[in-house]
């Protein structure tokens, strides 16, 4: 029997697959636990479709993430932060303080997605965002004194 699984299977396949199993395994566990169908012609043309949009969707997402690490490349960003004499800062500078800086500038970017080595001095530095699944980008920071 030819299935196609609606959910990832341990020691089976992922979501989206078509796999071969046997009989009882697909009527009496899978498909009643909802996490396959049949593989007929219709749910077949059916799983194309979901396939083509789904890429389409994915493709799109990409292309954004592209454009706004190119934005991320291109904004200079300067964080200002209380320190010393000696340069040395009062506490760190977080994703929260980068994400905000960046939304002054007009970038929208989620703290969560970003991260930093903790930044306890004056000077350049440096910051990532993880924008996609194959899209990350690097954020030039320069950190200066308070005044």
């Amino acid at each position: 029997m030819e299935i196609i699984l609606i959910q990832d299977v341990a020691n089976l396949g992922y979501k989206n697959d078509i796999v071969k199993v046997k009989d009882g395994y697909g009527r009496n566990y899978l498909i009643p636990n909802k996490l396959a169908i049949i593989a007929n012609d219709s749910n077949r043309k059916q799983l194309q479709e979901n396939l083509r949009q789904q890429a389409k969707k994915m493709a799109e997402a990409l292309a954004a993430a592209q454009r706004l690490a190119e934005q991320l490349a291109a904004t200079p960003l300067t964080v200002a932060v209380k320190a010393n004499e000696d340069g040395k800062i009062f506490g760190t500078v977080t994703t929260t303080d980068i994400a905000e800086a960046l939304g002054k500038q007009g970038v929208e970017v989620d703290k969560k997605v970003i991260t930093v080595e903790p930044i306890k001095q004056l000077g350049e530095h440096v910051a990532y965002a993880r924008l996609h699944r194959e899209v990350k980008a690097e954020i030039k920071l320069n950190v200066v004194a308070a005044e």
